[in-house]
């Protein structure tokens, strides 16, 4: 069984200020600017086509708990779950499925998602509430056999590390982008350069971080600034709210395989782009690192991917 994801996410945030202090801050992607996509939002054979939208809610009549905690599993053939907690002390909750764990801070007096990311089959959830010190007692457990539509729900929809709506002001930028896109590869690079241009890399905040931190995308669009974690939570809502599916992934990357990072993953079954000296494929995953290439690293923390280690993914 794998270590708990907590316990790492405060090295992981840390160690990214580490990481953008050996780059060089050169012109976005280090490897030239992304052609800019033809106006072609009036030809519908030559548009991108977005797919419906996919949202993720809570359904408080489906609900099932106690007086602290609320578990929605209404919706697990659809990739997730949810949960609303009232408790007054700190809360985690536990996902394990086959030999693995997902563990989460969870923010209590608000409605929060998560993913059904490791596919179907039983998934176990354990609410834990904070006792003393970093001791935890388990405050409600349930179980749920998932048999998902769609494999690539879980990852076309909001969740807690991506919180967004259709409202969101990174959905209406992505959604933009979108219309005067090409096709899905196009849209990707067009998102890809936005992100580029437009978000820095906070040294600051990644010097005071806390644990348990969370990111919210429209901060960071608006604040035009993040640690890696922001950058892959921005670049997942933006691509999922148009029918992209897209990975957030902690892991580890570099010659030496132990700087604790966040990256993207997503998915098309179109033909590629190449930037930042990595290749897209067609019809499986490609890794995207907008945090290294937004700050011009040098290819050896992106190359051909063999410097990443996935880890979690969500």
């Amino acid at each position: 069984m794998r270590s708990e994801r907590s316990a790492s996410i405060l090295n992981m945030l840390t160690v990214c200020l580490a990481v953008m202090l050996m780059t060089v801050l050169v012109s976005c992607g280090g490897g030239g600017e992304t052609p800019a996509p033809a106006d072609t939002s009036g030809d519908p054979e030559t548009s991108y086509d977005v797919p419906e939208f996919r949202d993720a809610v809570y359904d408080e009549a489906s609900a099932e708990g106690n007086d602290e905690v609320l578990v929605d599993l209404s919706c697990v053939d659809e990739g997730y779950f949810a949960l609303v907690c009232t408790s007054d002390a700190k809360i985690k909750l536990q996902v394990f499925k086959d030999d693995e764990v997902y563990t989460y801070d969870v923010v209590t007096g608000k409605e929060q998602v998560f993913p059904l990311q490791l596919g179907n089959g039983t998934y176990t959830i354990k609410v834990m509430k904070n006792i003393v010190d970093t001791k935890y007692s388990e405050l409600y457990c349930c179980t749920a056999e998932v048999q998902m539509e769609d494999e690539f729900d879980p990852f076309l929809r909001p969740s807690q590390y991506a919180d967004y709506d259709e409202s969101s002001d990174c959905v209406v930028k992505a959604a933009e982008l979108a219309a005067s896109a090409t096709d899905s590869n196009d849209f990707i690079s067009g998102v890809y350069d936005y992100v580029c241009k437009n978000i820095k890399y906070d040294k600051k905040k990644a010097e005071n971080i806390k644990p348990g931190y969370i990111p919210d995308p429209d901060s960071t669009l608006d604040e035009g600034k993040g640690i890696c974690f922001d950058y892959a939570s921005l670049a997942a809502s933006m691509l999922r709210s148009q029918g992209i599916p897209t990975k957030i992934i902690f892991g580890y990357v570099g010659d030496s395989g132990d700087l604790y990072h966040a990256w993207n993953m997503y998915y098309t079954k179109e033909s590629g782009w190449v930037a930042v000296e990595f290749e897209v494929s067609e019809d499986e995953w490609n890794r995207l690192d907008l945090t290294f290439s937004a700050n011009g690293s040098d290819s050896r923390f992106i190359g051909d991917g063999s410097n990443y280690m996935d880890v979690y993914q969500f």
